[in-house]
């Protein structure tokens, strides 16, 4: 027997204290009946529970979360002093981030416990696409723009091309399918400037939209389906 919120935050319906609004706002069911006192317990093994009439499984508990990683964040599962992505998000089961993005960069980070699907976005003979905006603390060229579009020497090894969209003087858009650590930070310092912000808006797929710094959602079905079908799984 499991407390109902939990259960809910297991299935990966919604954290648990979303749930507790669920519960509170008598949008959930347990066997045709409304709940809305805390501390119900279900047993996930004869108890059906619905959720805006929709019905709650635990076959559906692979979780698939996108976070807008906000600055001084670092993607890590590992705690101690430094703050890490997992002190943002509120699930009860374990997730890891898909790749990373350093401390001072910003923008669209997924986490999942699908372990197959991870190691099919991290693993670098799998190729995808990663889409961010870049500022620069002095102006960027057109020979610039066109250097790291060609590609760069990185510790003797070039960088692949990639397509590059000016945005302004000092602002660039860059797609990458590779993912070398500091990648983008290193590609501009070659050319004698600095990063000053490096936020991520696309990765494979998924479109970082419009959620806000800090926040994270699930992804809808439709996006996990795009999800698996782009990896092939």
């Amino acid at each position: 027997m499991i407390r109902l919120q939990k259960y809910l935050a297991d299935a990966g319906v919604c954290s648990r204290r979303r749930g507790e609004a669920l519960i509170r706002e008598g949008r959930v069911k347990v066997n045709d009946r409304v709940v809305r006192e805390m501390g119900v317990k279900i047993d996930p093994k004869s108890d059906t529970v619905e959720v805006s009439g929709q019905p709650v499984t635990m076959a559906g508990s692979e979780i698939y979360i996108m976070l807008n990683k906000p600055r001084g964040y670092i993607s890590s599962c590992r705690h101690g002093r430094r703050k890490i992505v997992l002190d943002l998000i509120d699930v009860n089961q374990r997730v890891y981030p898909v790749g990373r993005l350093d401390k001072d960069s910003t923008g669209l980070l997924l986490l999942t416990n699908n372990g197959r699907l991870h190691y099919l976005l991290t693993h670098p003979s799998f190729d995808h696409e990663k889409e961010y905006i870049v500022k620069t603390k002095k102006p960027i060229s057109d020979r610039d723009m066109a250097a790291l579009a060609d590609g760069v020497q990185l510790n003797g090894k070039p960088t692949r091309p990639a397509t590059v969209y000016r945005e302004g003087s000092h602002e660039f858009r860059i797609i990458l399918q590779e993912g070398r650590n500091r990648q983008i930070r290193r590609m501009v310092e070659t050319l004698g400037n600095e990063v000053v912000h490096l936020h991520r808006t696309r990765m494979a797929v998924l479109h970082l939209g419009n959620l806000a710094p800090g926040q994270w959602r699930y992804l809808s079905s439709a996006e996990v389906e795009a999800l698996k079908r782009f990896c092939h799984i």
